[in-house]
């Protein structure tokens, strides 16, 4: 069983800063990846940053030079810091994870629940 645990996310007011959490909990052997994704209303899930298998990282080009993702391997955590934030930044988050559970098994996608971000102008 793995479960992803975010915490954060919020209200805040254009300009402002909110910090995402995600820890992958539960029998894991490997992660292969681990990002942020982000849903609007209306709109798409789309991946807002994240690791990829290599160790590099991808932003959209939206959150570019605003969004910061870092990670802490020991304990399967990302952190996602949102700085400048805009109204269009406005959406649900989900933290994602590309993982093993055993050595044997296929990798799997897993998602966390998400969390509301909502910015006011």
């Amino acid at each position: 069983q793995v479960q992803l645990v975010e915490s954060g996310g919020g209200l805040v007011q254009a300009g402002g800063s909110l910090r995402l959490s995600c820890a992958a909990a539960g029998s894991i052997f490997s992660i292969n990846n681990m990002g942020w994704y982000r849903q609007a209303p209306g709109k798409q899930r789309e991946l807002v940053a994240g690791f990829t298998t290599s160790g590099s990282t991808n932003y959209a080009d939206s959150v570019k030079g605003r969004f910061t993702i870092s990670r802490d391997n020991a304990k399967n955590t990302v952190v996602l810091q949102m700085n400048s934030l805009i109204p269009e930044d406005t959406a649900v988050y989900y933290c994602s994870a590309t993982l093993r559970t055993t050595p044997s098994r296929p990798l799997i996608v897993y998602w966390g629940q998400g969390t509301q971000v909502t910015v006011s102008s």
